[in-house]
């Protein structure tokens, strides 16, 4: 993360938390004394030909049912969570119904030579909510032993069993820190590991010098947050200013008051380092070549790109085509790529062809 920053690339300090920390170092020291670790991210799994596996609605995660059927029907108090157990899957004839997706893409005939169920990530129900974008760094190996009970409910909902089973956080707020970090602003640990690096602030229409920055890894494309304080006084009010490009070979701070202008919005990246989360990327379709129609999120929230995305060296890389533009594409950051409903993995964010 210290690495990216000083190259004044934007990391994400969430994304690196849930690989390496809590699915990382945990899952190594504590998490291997148990059959599954449940983590409150708002995400839903299951092991693709267990019972439970249902592609179309999300998939439900046979690992939580002898969990959730005891809480909604066991004693010592058992039935103050009744309906908190999901839906028994449709069978038919003794088996699960295995629903296709609406696509023809389900996940299945990739992944049926595998010697191990595969774990399959999916969205939440709460879309609002979602967090598989932070999860898309996970290995199959972490996945398959990681289960989220809270995936299938929306945020209101588990607000409110909470309080009826009145847990001692219940009334937390939601968390906005960086979890390794504890209470430590995030550019405060940044600076106490990067010196400060002064170097020009341009405006990025004339080229004309108006101020001075600190440091290129204080600023984030797509964002005014502290640009004002380092402009020069006859420039602030000329404002908002916005970030539009970080040119690290310069050290130059390139910004804009026209940040909704078209020429600054971009549709197509390369996306490298990805990791696919079934250890692979999917299984060639169409002709060799063809781009991959999947969904993308940039960043974390509810907001989906449609893109047809380019494999490239194996899958190790990919060139990734927006359908619209998108105007905060920042180096560093993560891309996650989606089947439906299935995350498949991420790659990281690249230079290359990103600015005009």
């Amino acid at each position: 993360m210290i690495a990216e920053a000083r190259a004044g690339r934007t990391p994400n300090p969430d994304m690196m938390c849930n690989s390496r920390i809590k699915f990382g170092a945990f899952m190594d020291s504590v998490g291997h004394q148990f059959s599954c670790v449940a983590s409150g991210h708002y995400a839903r799994s299951a092991l693709q030909g267990e019972e439970g596996y249902q592609h179309s609605d999300g998939g439900s995660d046979s690992r939580l049912w002898p969990a959730m059927t005891v809480a909604a029907g066991g004693g010592g108090g058992g039935s103050r969570a009744r309906g908190v157990a999901p839906s028994p899957p449709a069978r038919r004839g003794g088996k699960v119904l295995a629903a296709t997706s609406s696509s023809s893409r389900a996940p299945d005939a990739e992944f049926r030579q595998s010697p191990q169920p595969q774990a399959l990530l999916y969205c939440s129900e709460d879309e609002h909510k979602d967090q598989t974008y932070f999860l898309s760094q996970l290995s199959q190996s972490q996945l398959r032993q990681a289960v989220f009970p809270l995936g299938g409910m929306p945020k209101p909902h588990v607000r409110q069993l909470a309080d009826r089973l009145r847990l001692p956080n219940r009334a937390r707020k939601d968390s906005q820190g960086i979890c390794f970090l504890g209470q430590l602003d995030y550019d405060q640990f940044l600076r106490g590991h990067l010196e400060e690096s002064q170097g020009e602030v341009r405006e990025f229409e004339t080229g004309q010098l108006i101020g001075t920055h600190r440091g290129l890894w204080h600023h984030t494309v797509g964002q005014r947050r502290g640009v004002g304080p380092i402009l020069h006084p006859r420039q602030v009010s000329r404002g908002p200013w916005y970030v539009v490009r970080k040119d690290t070979a310069a050290n130059q701070l390139i910004v804009s008051r026209e940040y909704q202008s078209t020429d600054k919005a971009r549709n197509n990246f390369y996306a490298d380092s990805i990791n696919w989360i079934a250890g692979a990327p999917p299984a060639a379709r169409g002709t060799a070549g063809t781009p991959l129609e999947l969904r993308v999120k940039v960043r974390h929230g509810a907001a989906w790109h449609a893109a047809h995305v380019t494999l490239l060296d194996g899958g190790r890389r990919a060139h990734v085509q927006l359908e619209q533009r998108d105007k905060g594409l920042a180096p560093g950051q993560f891309a996650a790529l989606y089947d439906g409903a299935v995350c498949l993995g991420s790659g990281v964010i690249s230079e290359e062809g990103l600015y005009w």
